[in-house]
């Protein structure tokens, strides 16, 4: 059984829902709550699981005030992922025509790994690589 994510990077998105769709069917993540924002199209919250472990949280940029997650910016976050799975990872972000910022390549510290940009510009990195 895969445990809990205890730990949420949270991106904000101009358009969410786009962005969901990016991250479940190119990366992979599966999608396990998306709550509508007030306006068409919003997403207040959205909760999406990597099958590996862990998730990431996003919403809409003009999601509810709370002072710390509206004044976020779509773009500006960097997630890294740790996967068993990065040369089908990769292979379905370039049939997919994203951005690879860095190619498919083996690091000195062990890791296989690639980076990316989401459809407004946040990075992620796939990788091997599982910390220290």
């Amino acid at each position: 059984m895969t445990p809990q994510p205890t730990v949420w990077p949270a991106l904000r998105y101009d358009d969410a829902p786009t962005a969901v769709r990016f991250l479940v069917d190119v990366l992979g993540f599966e999608e396990t709550l998306v709550v509508p924002g007030g306006a068409e199209r919003a997403i207040a919250h959205a909760e999406l699981r990597w099958p590996e472990g862990g998730g990431v949280m996003l919403g809409s940029c003009d999601g509810p005030a709370d002072n710390v997650h509206d004044a976020m910016k779509p773009g500006t976050g960097a997630v890294y992922v740790v996967s068993d799975h990065v040369d089908v990872i990769h292979a379905r972000v370039r049939t997919a025509g994203g951005d690879i910022t860095l190619d498919l390549h083996d690091t000195d510290y062990g890791s296989h790994t690639f980076s990316l940009r989401d459809p407004e510009g946040n990075s992620w990195t796939i990788g091997t690589y599982r910390g220290a």
